[in-house]
């Protein structure tokens, strides 16, 4: 960690950067423009998706750069309660319309309550850090801030598709870095609720029977087995595109209200698709075609959202946040149209990220420094490296001898074909394990992903596996065109891939890849590299190293649950071989 520092001429400026009260709770430090960690609340807490305040990741924050809370400048809070009244008012014109009438006075009152609610958060973090400026910040600004950043370019479009942010659903920006570590983000066009896509996508996940915010990859693994011509030209209806975006059909899509009380859909979408699906009903063809259909219509509005994106910016380059950026098949599609020479996802691009876009934002309006640490950055969470190992809890488990390199007594034992855990370094930021927290395994073993899903994960048996490959490898096996460091792209694949590694093809013939370089983790580029003498394939396996339900094992004693509760051979945690 960064020692603290004083700027020339006056005091430090540190800027906590917080997502907090809403899902994906999480914290970043920044301390004179240098991002010093940023951790989500759920690799501590054990919480998936928590929307408690971060208080752990705060707690780790700050006794790893010996700051206290009254040292803390800002606090840049990543959404802000006054911009959601406006929504408040424009629900009383829904009054006009039969579609939405029903629910035009319960919206403008969730909308006005959560307006003060988010207020009165705001006021609590001023009483947490009492010396800080808390700066409220609208929640796409803070998306931006952050895809744009971490991407490193002078310029780019940035588009920005989630839920909900305040009454925002989609932006397109302008990104610029006319100096040194000093981006900017130009707001240029903007749709509002009820036209959001991630709305859509978290309603017909809940109708096909899984959780709305934490189940859409299962929704987009699922699409690849179904066909989406049984329910096109509804969807082409119910999420129309238009010249300036798209929309949802309220007759389809039920207008939002701010309470889990209220449904998404309508009686109409059931009666034209099929009942909603309880989570433990057997899946059938209707439920594949529906996800199908889904999944098409949101990759053509995604599309369509890129060539706006284009069109408004004239830029080369996309940089693209928010939660829908997490739909890897979608950015894939984007990507292989070639809209964009090149397309750029943030390792956190859903909520959590936003902690570190608006502390980012808050730095820039405050301090000439320019930011550092914040391109490229992935692996920003807490380490235990050098803790004294303690079994204590877990007397079904051994510690045995690394007899060799730990990269190469790795890739033997999964050339063998043993399926390990991997816990090594800091947390990786983001939805996805990028080497430091993961479940690593061999392609070329028979019955990998059934064994994988069945006895490791606990999860269904269609959902596929990620590939992670040394990326001076990649072009051989995968057909994607650019870096993918994040696993955020699906990509399709060569004859070789087909020929050599199905494992790690979909149904949908592509893979969702994570390129591997040597400056990036060098641990996992040599475990790829001593893989591939052992083999001839540099690619593995790579999965987070949880089970369904559960959040990434950001500490120890998480990956070592894991261990004892799961089909995983053994663990590799900082260096030590640990089995069962």
């Amino acid at each position: 960690m960064t020692p603290l520092l004083r700027t020339p001429g006056g005091a430090p400026v540190i800027v906590l950067g917080l997502c907090a009260y809403t899902h994906d709770s999480a914290a970043a430090l920044l301390v004179n423009g240098e991002l010093v960690g940023f951790v989500e609340e759920e690799r501590l807490s054990q919480g998936k998706h928590t929307r408690a305040y971060p208080e752990q990741a705060i707690g780790w924050l700050l006794r790893e750069t010996a700051i206290s809370a009254s040292q803390v400048t800002s606090v840049a809070y990543n959404f802000h309660g006054p911009c959601y009244l406006p929504a408040a008012a424009g629900a009383l014109t829904m009054l006009t319309h039969p579609a939405t009438r029903g629910r035009a006075i319960p919206r403008a009152a969730s909308f006005a309550r959560v307006a003060a609610r988010t207020l009165g958060r705001a006021r609590e973090l001023g009483r947490r850090f009492p010396r800080a400026r808390v700066r409220p910040l609208l929640h796409h600004r803070t998306h931006q801030m952050y895809a744009f950043a971490a991407s490193g370019w002078s310029s780019a479009a940035v588009l920005v598709v989630d839920s909900l942010g305040e009454r925002q659903t989609t932006t397109i920006a302008a990104g610029r870095l006319a100096q040194p570590g000093r981006p900017t983000v130009d707001p240029v066009y903007a749709l509002h609720d009820p036209a959001s896509l991630g709305y859509a996508y978290g309603a017909v996940t809940m109708h096909l029977g899984w959780r709305r915010g934490d189940e859409e990859g299962t929704v987009m693994a699922l699409a690849a087995l179904g066909d989406p011509a049984r329910f096109r030209a509804l969807f082409q209806r119910a999420i129309p595109i238009t010249d300036t975006g798209f929309a949802l059909h309220p007759a389809f899509f039920a207008v939002r209200v701010l309470s889990s009380a209220y449904p998404r859909l309508t009686d109409r979408f059931a009666a034209r698709t099929c009942p909603r699906r309880a989570p433990d009903e057997p899946i059938t063809q209707v439920h594949r075609d529906l996800a199908a259909a889904l999944q098409e219509r949101t990759e053509q509005v995604m599309l369509h959202l890129a060539k706006l994106a284009r069109l408004r910016t004239g830029e080369r380059r996309l940089c693209v946040g928010g939660g829908v950026a997490t739909n890897c098949v979608a950015i894939g599609k984007i990507i292989e149209e070639g809209v964009f020479e090149e397309v750029f996802v943030p390792p956190a691009p859903g909520d959590a990220g936003t902690a570190i876009g608006a502390a980012a934002a808050v730095h820039l309006e405050v301090s000439p420094r320019p930011l550092s640490g914040i391109v490229g950055a992935c692996y920003l969470g807490p380490s235990f490296t050098g803790q004294r190992l303690d079994l204590a809890r877990w007397p079904q488990l051994i510690e045995l001898p690394v007899d060799s390199d730990p990269a190469e007594f790795l890739a033997a034992q999964l050339a063998e074909g043993r399926i390990v855990g991997l816990f090594q370094g800091r947390v990786e930021a983001g939805p996805r394990a990028l080497g430091n927290r993961s479940i690593l395994a061999s392609p070329l073993e028979p019955g990998v992903v059934a064994r994988l899903n069945d006895t490791v994960k606990f999860r269904e048996p269609f959902r596929p596996f990620a590939p992670m490959v040394a990326a001076e490898h990649a072009a051989d096996y995968f057909t994607l065109g650019q870096e993918a460091p994040f696993m955020s792209m699906a990509s399709g694949v060569t004859a070789l891939a087909r020929t050599r590694i199905p494992a790690v093809v979909h149904a949908n013939g592509t893979a969702r890849l994570q390129t591997v370089t040597k400056d990036g983790n060098p641990f996992m580029h040599a475990v790829l590299t001593a893989f591939a003498r052992r083999t001839g394939i540099p690619v593995l396996i790579n999965t987070s190293l949880n089970v369904k339900g559960k959040p990434i094992c950001g500490t120890r004693d998480m990956a070592l649950d894991c261990l004892a509760s799961s089909g995983l051979d053994a663990l590799l945690l900082d260096g030590r071989w640990v089995t069962k």
